[in-house]
């Protein structure tokens, strides 16, 4: 099967009719959504949507095979332990069985993670077949790797778009510039964010379908997207590679496969034809251009036909007399970031934030000039760094701002996640080999400033015997509860003396041995904690428990411990 600039080409002014009526009900019948006919396929091509740019895309809109799904749909039939529905029909609805438990195994990742998302494993696999035939027909080894890499053209603005290189050819193997690279054909730079391990290696392979299906969920699942959601479904696809025929033909593959689909042994898959950039075959390498056939000696050259077809011949032309000069190669006008020089920081204040709240503060950077004029119009990158959860808006640890006209582009709003200390975010100019900016973001533990019971009732215990009421404690923090708050509980000697007392009450660990110090006690989304059952020695008389919680705040709680009563003697005998 062949296809040439989106559609496919069938021998035949008859056939060729039947495939545009085909071609059409398909659409219609599979991408529910998208007005896509045949006459519109031949316009579209691949032109991109309203955002061209190339590096900020999964795949750097590389070419992708354009190839549809068969017009008979695949007969579902029962799954064996998956609980997905299955099928069987033509060769081309089968998925390799390796690069489909791949896909598989990342929507329930995804699933677990990022379970708004919604993420359908039709979908990846839709996309899969869409960029590289199913990793070339599932040809992996066990651990999924692909047996050979699979890589783009050259991104050097030669017919694709033009990407310099971000990795050293550490992904593509070219230090000049960049190409997709895997199964699901990420680009160098985006990797670099989007990377996941997801066979758990303890590496991030984007020839690794595991990891690159796992990577590609994950993207798709960024900016808090529901895939469940036309729109955002929409909005994801063409984040991928930014194109409307991309969206159409991803589309149509995810309404096949979710009708169902059947598994094939790896390395059997059918690998599709049809390519964006009309290099029919399954090379991603652009097609070679022919070497002339050299004329015999003492032959007249053959001549060339007239447009119309007709026969007619025109004469050889006769060599110029003179060498024509040497045309100057045209140039690429520079673009707003070919000027950028350096970053500076646009008055960017301290970036402190309590565990689990947002920070007040937004990075700002600012593209300048190496006069120092403000450049508009650039893309630039943050990226953090170091080991934290904290996150931008969207639970993203990347994010790309186009500088506004007085050249800043300031980051999401940061969320500190639930790690303490200091992470880096630093910021890059996209497409501009420039020193990066840091800041320092630093995350302190959650805090109470006053600690009080809920109850008032006495806590008493007879010797020996264990206390009816457990203590409960609510924290604040500025007057709010102040939740997740760590505390710690010690039963101490004395007002003035803390350590831990070796006589009177006690608390319980796992294995019912005396402790009287817990650590590690954390309040609940109220603010409150309720300790566990304490208990008494036979010492009677006044003890104290104090709990202390991070950032100051601190209870002191009295015990009392009566004696235990003493028996009755017995009568004596008369």
């Amino acid at each position: 099967m062949a296809a040439q600039f989106g559609r496919r080409v069938v021998k035949g002014a008859a056939t060729t009719a039947v495939a545009a009526v085909a071609v059409a009900a398909l659409s219609a019948s599979q991408a529910p959504g998208v007005t896509d006919t045949a006459q519109g396929r031949q316009n579209a091509g691949s032109q991109p949507s309203s955002d061209p740019d190339a590096d900020n895309s999964a795949t750097g809109n590389s070419p992708y095979y354009t190839d549809l799904p068969p017009l008979n749909s695949p007969t579902p039939t029962p799954t064996t332990g998956t609980g997905t529905p299955t099928g069987t029909g033509e060769a081309e609805a089968g998925i390799p069985a390796t690069v489909l438990d791949a896909y598989k195994k990342a929507e329930a990742a995804l699933g677990e993670s990022k379970p708004g998302c919604n993420l359908p494993w039709q979908l990846l696999a839709a996309i899969g077949k869409v960029e590289s035939g199913q990793a070339r027909g599932g040809r992996v080894n066990a651990n999924g790797t692909t047996i050979s890499p699979i890589l783009g053209p050259v991104l050097n603005g030669n017919g694709f778009a033009k990407i310099t290189d971000t990795d050293g050819g550490a992904y593509d193997g070219d230090t000049t510039h960049d190409r997709a690279v895997g199964p699901m054909q990420f680009i160098p730079s985006t990797w670099e964010w989007a990377g996941r391990d997801g066979n758990d290696d303890g590496k991030k392979d984007p020839n690794n379908i595991y990891d690159a299906a796992l990577a590609a969920g994950g993207y798709l699942c960024r900016f808090g997207w529901d895939l469940s959601d036309k729109a955002d479904l929409r909005r994801a696809i063409l984040s991928y590679n930014n194109s409307t025929h991309y969206l159409n033909t991803v589309l149509s593959w995810l309404e096949y496969y979710r009708k169902g689909t059947h598994e094939v042994p790896d390395g059997t898959g059918t690998l599709p034809s049809g390519r964006s950039d009309d290099n029919n075959g399954s090379s991603f390498s652009p097609t070679p251009t022919p070497t002339p056939t050299p004329t015999p000696p003492g032959t007249t050259p053959p001549s060339s036909q007239t447009p119309g077809g007709g026969g007619s011949t025109s004469p050889t032309p006769k060599p110029p007399t003179t060498t024509p000069p040497p045309s100057t190669p045209p140039t690429t006008p520079a673009t707003p970031t070919d000027t950028v020089d350096h970053l500076e920081d646009a008055g960017t204040a301290k970036l402190t934030a309590t565990a689990g709240d947002a920070f007040a503060e937004k990075i700002a950077t600012r593209t300048e000039t190496e006069a120092g004029k403000a450049v508009a119009k650039v893309r630039v990158r943050f990226t953090i760094v170091g080991d934290t959860d904290s996150a931008f808006t969207g639970g993203e640890s990347v994010a790309t701002v186009v500088t506004n006209s007085s050249g800043v582009a300031t980051a999401p709003a940061l969320k500190a996640g639930e790690k303490t200390g200091d992470f880096t975010v630093r910021a890059t100019v996209v497409g501009r080999a420039v020193s990066g900016l840091d800041y320092k973001a630093t995350v302190t533990a959650r805090q109470a400033d006053a600690l009080a019971r809920t109850g008032d009732t006495a806590l008493t215990c007879v010797a020996g015997g264990e206390f009816a009421d457990q203590v409960e404690l609510k924290a604040t923090y500025k007057g709010a509860a102040a939740d997740g708050v760590e505390a710690t509980a010690t039963l101490i000697k004395a007002t003035d003396d803390a350590t831990a007392n070796d006589k009177g009450p006690y608390f319980k660990d796992a294995d019912g041995k005396t402790v009287r110090t817990l650590a590690g006690l954390k309040t609940d989304a109220n603010g409150l904690l309720k300790l566990p059952k304490l208990y008494a020695d036979d010492t009677a008389g006044t003890f104290l428990l104090r709990v202390n919680t991070t950032g100051g705040a601190t209870l002191t709680v009295e015990l009392k411990v009566t004696a235990a009563p003493s028996s009755s003697p017995s009568p004596s005998a008369s």
